[in-house]
Parts: structure tokens; C-alpha cells; sequence
């Protein structure tokens, strides 16, 4: 449910928060996106936490839990512009959701380089032009409307005289391309992807600090609401079924009722609660990335999430103002993808 700086567990350390995740068809494969640190924040520290863990998390055939999980670890910064050191592991089957378990040693190099390893697998890390795209102005009412189950109030504002409130801004990102014919993944299976942020603690474990699937989940349901955050981000999608099915239905009621956009609010609220929870995006491997009103399947860097969110918890079409094509410079057709920029 993470977003840009949405928890205070998180904003204890800008490279542990985790603002969007991508899953898409590349160049010769599945690509998996995690971008995380954004320039937003008060406090910027440079490149990933030696500490941490980074890992997507892949749930395969409808299963509950992950199955699959790629890890991906740093080392400490060496100093005179040679980066960090990245080491890339895979663990599957009751590994994927084992803390305990190493897995298997995939690649390793250094930030900012190409990394390659078995079956065509690419992995890239470095500082990158965000790619989100989005006019707070916009955020803003809508959370304001949602919290209150009220009217969306925008007298100043339209889509007309939108700008991204993320233009110029940069964030960490870990691009991860597994190839077509690689034998864990392949094409034409039905996935389900979150990532996670993992810090080590004193005993020798590991908390968990972000996660994040669907993308804008937290901003429109849990505006403002710190401590919940930082819990929810603690735990599993699976694990929140029973509580934020009841809160999200309930909101998404209220907001259309208020709004008249819906013939049957509850009904509406419950089917957004269904179709959003858990909270895993949902992708069919080897297929064009869609984030859409009525299809769901991955997420392209050039997806106009916040419009596709807003649009359907209103149950109505909502425009942002900004179009896909107004950032292009922000995302690239090659790997890793993302247009890289030099560390500051």
C-alpha cells in the first residue's frame, strides 16, 4: 500500500520508501520495476541501504502466498564514484516467503552498470527521472472527499492548468528483466507482484518496512493516517483481507452516495474492495502492460494510474489533466527503461 513518503516508519530512512512498483513486457522479457528514495523527500540519502532488503514478490496460479521472490541486496558505498555492490538472489517454492533462506545467487556487479546473469536475465539500479505523474491539487481533494465521504471540492482547479507535482523529480529504481524462456517465470502465466522493503534488526531478523501493489491504494483510502501506515505496511497483502475489505467498501460508498455516481454505493463499494484486495497486481506474462478502468493487468511506466484509481472508486470518469505522452523524456524503450541520471 506504500506510496511516495507515506508512512513515518519508512521516512526514517528515505531508501527504505518504496513509491511505485511497474510490471510490464520489455525487450526480451517480464520486467519487474521498484523505485524507491524519492528526491521529494526532506532527506535524501545517496543510493540503497547496505542493510536492507529489496525483493519482489511473485504469487503464481491465484496462490495465497508468494512462490516466487527475487532479492535484491547492496553493499556499502566504496567511495570515488564506483557505487555500491548489487547482488541478486532468487529463492522459490516456501523459500520465497522464508526471511531465513539465502536462495539462489543469480548475478552481481555494481549500481549504475548493467548486470547480466542466466537465461537472458538483465538488472539495473540506479538514480532515475520519476516516471509517476500527478497534480497533488487533485490528490488532495480526492482524499479530502474520500476521508469524509463528501463532495469533490476543486473550485480553483482544472484538468486545463494540471501539472505534475513530480516533474524534475528523481528516485532510486531496480529494474529487473527475466527473459521469455526463463524456466521460473516464462510467458502466459498468471501472476500476482508486490514489493517490499526489509530492514535487519539488532536480533538478527528482518522487519519489513514498505510494500506496495496496486499503486495509489494508501493515498485514497489511508490519507493522512501515519500510524496506520506504517503498520499496514508491515504486513502481508493476504493478512489484511478481513479489515481494510470493510473500510474501503465503506468509503467508496459514502464518496459515490455523496457524489451520486453510483445507482447501488454499497454494492460498488464492496466490488472495489473485491477487485483491489489482496493487494497484489495482477499480470499475465509475455502480454502488453495495461493499467486501465476496466482491464488491470501489470503497470507501464507511461500508465496513468491516479486517473485509472480515481475514475474508478468514483465509479466515474475523472481526469487528471496529464497525458502519458507529456513525460516520455521520463521513460525509455529500452533497458533499464527508465532514463538514468547522475547521482548527486
Amino acid at each position: 500500500m506504500s506510496h511516495h513518503l507515506d508512512s513515518e516508519l519508512s521516512r526514517k530512512d528515505n531508501r527504505l520508501d518504496l513509491t511505485d512498483q511497474y510490471v510490464f513486457h520489455g525487450e526480451t522479457g517480464t520486467v519487474f520495476v521498484m523505485d524507491v528514495n524519492s528526491s521529494l523527500a526532506v532527506d535524501v540519502p545517496p543510493g540503497w541501504h547496505p542493510e536492507a532488503r529489496y525483493e519482489f514478490k511473485i504469487h503464481t496460479a491465484g496462490g495465497e502466498h508468494e512462490d516466487l521472490t527475487y532479492r535484491v541486496t547492496f553493499g556499502p558505498d566504496a567511495g570515488g564514484g564506483t557505487g555500491q555492490a548489487v547482488a541478486l538472489h532468487v529463492l522459490a517454492g516456501p523459500e520465497a516467503r522464508d526471511d531465513t533462506a539465502q536462495g539462489e545467487l543469480l548475478a552481481e556487479g555494481r549500481t549504475g552498470t548493467v548486470i547480466t546473469g542466466p537465461a537472458g536475465l538483465r538488472l539495473w539500479t540506479g538514480r532515475a527521472a520519476d516516471p509517476f505523474y500527478v497534480d497533488l491539487t487533485l490528490v488532495f481533494a480526492i482524499n479530502a472527499a474520500v476521508k469524509r465521504g463528501a463532495k469533490i471540492e476543486l473550485p480553483d482547479w482544472r484538468p486545463e492548468i494540471a501539472e505534475s507535482s513530480f516533474a524534475g523529480s528523481y528516485i532510486h529504481a531496480i529494474v529487473l528483466e527475466i527473459a521469455d524462456d526463463d524456466p521460473r517465470l516464462g510467458v502466459d502465466q498468471n501472476i500476482g507482484l508486490w514489493s517490499v522493503t526489509k530492514l535487519a534488526t539488532d536480533a538478527g531478523s528482518w522487519r519489513q518496512i514498505n510494500r506496495e501493489g496496486h499503486p495509489m491504494v494508501w493515498p485514497i483510502f489511508r490519507p493522512d493516517d501515519g500510524e496506520a501506515a506504517s503498520t499496514s505496511n508491515t504486513k502481508h497483502p493476504a493478512a489484511e483481507l478481513a479489515t481494510e475489505s470493510a473500510h474501503i467498501a465503506d468509503l467508496v460508498a459514502d464518496l459515490t452516495c455523496a457524489n451520486g455516481t453510483a445507482d447501488d454505493p454499497v454494492a460498488h463499494g464492496q466490488a472495489i474492495a473485491r477487485r483491489l484486495l489482496p493487494d497484489v497486481l495482477p499480470y499475465r506474462t509475455g502480454t502488453p502492460a495495461v493499467f486501465g478502468f476496466s482491464v488491470m493487468n501489470g503497470r507501464a511506466l507511461a500508465d496513468n494510474a491516479p486517473e485509472v484509481m480515481f475514475s474508478l472508486v468514483m465509479n466515474s470518469a475523472v481526469s487528471t489533466g496529464l497525458t502519458p505522452g507529456q513525460f516520455a523524456d521520463n521513460r525509455s524503450a529500452t533497458f533499464p527503461y527508465v532514463v538514468a541520471a547522475q547521482p548527486e
